[in-house]
């Protein structure tokens, strides 16, 4: 009899706990047993293993083969066990010698091919960084190996078949291509194709808004007709944040490997820009499903939020934004699972004026009826809007902007936002350690305080646009944010509280 241990990692959430593969061979009739909670896709590896090491030219056990995934109240799923199993059973039957020694400071992963050879799994990226923290080495398919190595670096091994795998632990031939040696991709490649806030003309207002939200973290609403460029302004919007930390481009690049879809190590350290279509369901937007995967919030964290023909989604959908636009997180509980995945996008939300969409247009072709506008309006609940720190109007532009030669406008571009908006953030986070649209409580009394004329012009704005609580404390951080612009280092003055009022004025 003969037992050998394997280590692996299995995935919660944004967990990653170690599981160790105990395989051991015992007399008796042939059978083949996989213990430990595991889901059906581990359950049938033993398939997988069986014709991997055929096709490998290795001797299939003869006798009793048990597998248990270790700890075994920790449900196992996914096909990334295969590979660890494969090399149990083959240490386990002395096939493949190999110090256990060495083992120790290695994780394997990797799903097997009937032929035997690796293919890549979801997760890496967050395997890898746990690895990474305990000290430990990985070894994953080698299409898995670019992402691996963001959060690895050199402790990651890529092999593209179950035999370049013994052959990194053992004496075995294998092919020059057998192991990979694929480069760790940088952020120091240049991101083509990044748009420019030039290329939108006219809404100069809207523009400011932009910059504004993208110096303080803020959300931000998009009012107008149809083809004014709200769509274009939000795209420019990543463009102007500044680039992603290392510790939070893998926090980007873990929760993107854990989705549905998968990691593309090409994005990496790129600002994640998301804009889901109208008809997505509320799992889609949160996160959810049997295995709680990661939403859009999820997905868009650290970068924008884009939501089109807002009042066209649905009102359970739109509702379901409320807690993460405030915490900044987002919680997901099923049966025998409960995962917490982090969410601090910025939303940007765009919108038509009525149903037809050319409400106040001069041609006056708008025929929507009051209560058709009061109904569509309605769509979007209070409290939903009341979290939206700047509501901006994006009126149709007239021909002599848009026929005039882009040379001759003018216009702010993104390289000088950009460098208003770093600046801006910068001299946040050396006042409080956060963004302006995160200040709380007495953060945002030490740090957004009115003298006698702004708390006049406060309490008369109040009343005017009937703001609650938490509507005159975000027009206060979005004061500070335009301070902070202008590099303000004390109280907020009057002028930046009016204009932070302006630019929360249009009403949906």
């Amino acid at each position: 009899m003969s037992v050998a241990r394997v280590a692996s990692r299995a995935q919660l959430g944004l967990a990653a706990p170690r599981v160790e593969v105990e395989v051991h061979l015992g007399s008796g009739l042939p059978q083949f047993s996989i213990v430990g909670l595991p889901a059906t896709a581990v359950k049938e590896s033993k398939d997988r293993v069986r014709a991997a090491l055929a096709n490998a030219n290795f001797e299939w056990p003869a006798g009793r083969i048990t597998v248990n995934l270790s700890p075994a109240d920790l449900p196992k799923e996914g096909c990334r066990y295969d590979l660890p199993i494969a090399l149990g059973i083959l240490l386990a039957s002395a096939q493949l010698p190999c110090d256990a020694q060495r083992l120790e400071d290695l994780e394997f992963y990797g799903e097997l091919g009937l032929a035997g050879e690796l293919k890549p799994i979801r997760g890496m990226v967050l395997a890898a960084a746990h690895a990474a923290g305990a000290g430990h080495g990985i070894v994953v398919p080698a299409g898995n190996l670019a992402e691996a190595r963001i959060a690895a670096r050199a402790g990651a091994r890529g092999a593209t078949s179950l035999l370049a795998v013994c052959a990194l632990l053992g004496k075995f031939s294998v092919d020059a291509d057998g192991v990979g040696e694929e480069k760790l991709l940088t952020d120091e490649r240049a991101r083509p194709g990044v748009p420019d806030l030039a290329d939108v003309r006219g809404q100069a207002t809207a523009k400011r808004a932009l910059v504004v939200a993208a110096a303080g973290g803020h959300s931000i609403l998009l009012v107008g007709p149809p083809g004014t460029g709200k769509t274009m302004l939000a795209q420019r919007l990543p463009g102007l944040l500044p680039p992603l930390t290392g510790a939070d481009a893998l926090d980007v690049a873990a929760i993107a490997s854990v989705s549905s879809r998968g990691f593309d190590a090409r994005e990496y350290g790129r600002r994640p820009f998301r804009a889901p279509h109208h008809s997505a369901s509320a799992n889609a937007i949160i996160g959810g499903g049997p295995r709680a995967q990661p939403g859009e919030v999820s997905l868009s964290h650290l970068g924008v939020l884009f939501l089109d023909e807002l009042p066209e989604f649905d009102r359970r959908v739109l509702e379901s934004l409320r807690e993460p636009l405030e915490s900044g997180v987002v919680s997901i509980s099923r049966t025998a699972l409960q995962v917490e995945y982090p969410a601090r996008f910025q939303l940007v939300a765009a919108m038509n004026p009525c149903p037809c969409g050319y409400l106040g247009e001069a041609s006056g072709r708008c025929r929507c009826a009051p209560p058709e506008i009061a109904r569509y309006r309605a769509r979007i609940s209070g409290p939903l809007l009341d979290r939206i720190d700047l509501r901006v109007e994006v009126p149709a532009v007239g021909d002599e902007l848009l026929l005039e030669p882009a040379a001759h406008e003018g216009g702010l571009d993104t390289a000088r936002a950009t460098a208003s908006v770093v600046a801006a953030r910068r001299l946040q986070l050396e006042r409080g350690g956060r963004l302006n649209s995160e200040l709380a409580g007495r953060e945002i009394q030490q740090a957004c305080a009115l003298d006698a004329r702004g708390r006049l012009l406060m309490a008369q704005a109040r009343k005017r646009f009937e703001l609650s609580a938490r509507g005159m404390h975000r027009v206060l951080r979005v004061a500070r944010t335009i301070a902070d612009l202008e590099d303000t280092r004390g109280g907020i003055s009057p002028r930046h509280l009016a204009e932070a009022l302006q630019l929360r004025r249009v009403a949906a």
